[in-house]
């Protein structure tokens, strides 16, 4: 059985018959993650779960130590993430209160976030062309499927900067790219899960029609609030039943992302950089 976890987006702060809960606390060399983690078994399948705000939703999106929370689920032995985030819909078809399972990106974040473990003296180019790992957001769909829940399969997710929501004229831009739902923190997770060899798939909960819609009007914080506490408790459902299905995949399409990647020259990565990061790339470099 492998080991799952679950990033806990707007809303969702805990995750139902989860047993033997235990709270963990984990030190980084990038610092603080987002909370301590909550540790328990779901169906014989360990769970490491992170509230990616923090509970009581004190962390901005730019905020966000994707750092620390990526290598902290590594050090929990995590080899599969399930995000779980709140999106707008860029699509008339994708509906408040459905779900979406993208399986591309855009990144529109400001340069200060954090999205490499790859700096300071070592280099590595890991393969994004796939961000999202398809064993397990297949199982997501087809757990959505079986509990009749609204679910769109494949998509780009825009990954925008925060807090702020976006101006109608971004809005109708991102409509133009093809874009299919918007949010504010998934990528730089989705770039640092590969890079730590642990596949990782979204479950994007739609909210609201972002503000392109004539008759949505403005985006507005009590809008997103009463549709997200509808979705919870169906994300809820999704995750009972998705985890231990994820926790049986014999292989994770992830698990080998670093080969060949380091490009750096053993001999001249720091002693401290090799430190650090000795739980992500200590089968390559000694």
């Amino acid at each position: 059985m492998s080991t799952v976890g679950i990033i806990g987006g707007s809303g969702l702060y805990q995750i139902d018959g989860i047993q033997d809960l235990k709270e963990v606390e984990v030190k980084t060399p990038f610092g603080n993650p987002s909370d301590k983690f909550m540790t328990g078994t779901l169906e014989g399948v360990s769970v490491v779960f992170l509230p990616r705000h923090g509970r009581g939703h004190k962390i901005s999106p730019t905020e966000i130590n994707n750092r620390a929370n990526i290598w902290a689920m590594k050090k929990l032995g995590v080899e599969a993430i399930i995000s779980v985030s709140a999106v707008g819909s860029l699509k008339l078809e994708m509906k408040p209160m459905d779900f979406v399972i993208p399986d591309q990106f855009i990144d529109r974040t400001a340069p200060r976030r954090h999205s490499t473990f790859f700096t300071d003296g070592i280099v590595a180019h890991v393969a994004l062309a796939e961000p999202i790992s398809e064993e397990v957001a297949d199982v997501l769909y087809r757990v959505c499927e079986k509990l009749k829940i609204t679910v769109h399969k494949n998509g780009i997710y825009l990954n925008m900067e925060g807090p702020q929501f976006s101006t109608k004229a971004e809005s109708e831009l991102y409509r133009t790219w093809g874009c299919d739902i918007i949010g504010m923190t998934n990528l730089p997770e989705a770039k640092l899960a590969r890079e730590a060899e642990i596949s990782y798939a979204t479950l994007a909960m739609v909210t609201d029609y972002d503000c392109w819609h004539h008759s949505h009007g403005a985006v507005t914080v009590e809008m997103i609030i009463e549709c997200l506490m509808k979705n919870v408790d169906n994300a809820k459902k999704i995750l009972k039943t998705a985890i231990p299905k994820v926790g049986k995949i014999k292989k994770f399409s992830a698990a080998s992302a670093l080969k060949n990647a380091i490009i750096t020259d053993p001999k001249l990565i720091p002693d401290q950089k090799k430190k650090d990061l000795e739980i992500i790339i200590g089968k390559y470099i000694k």
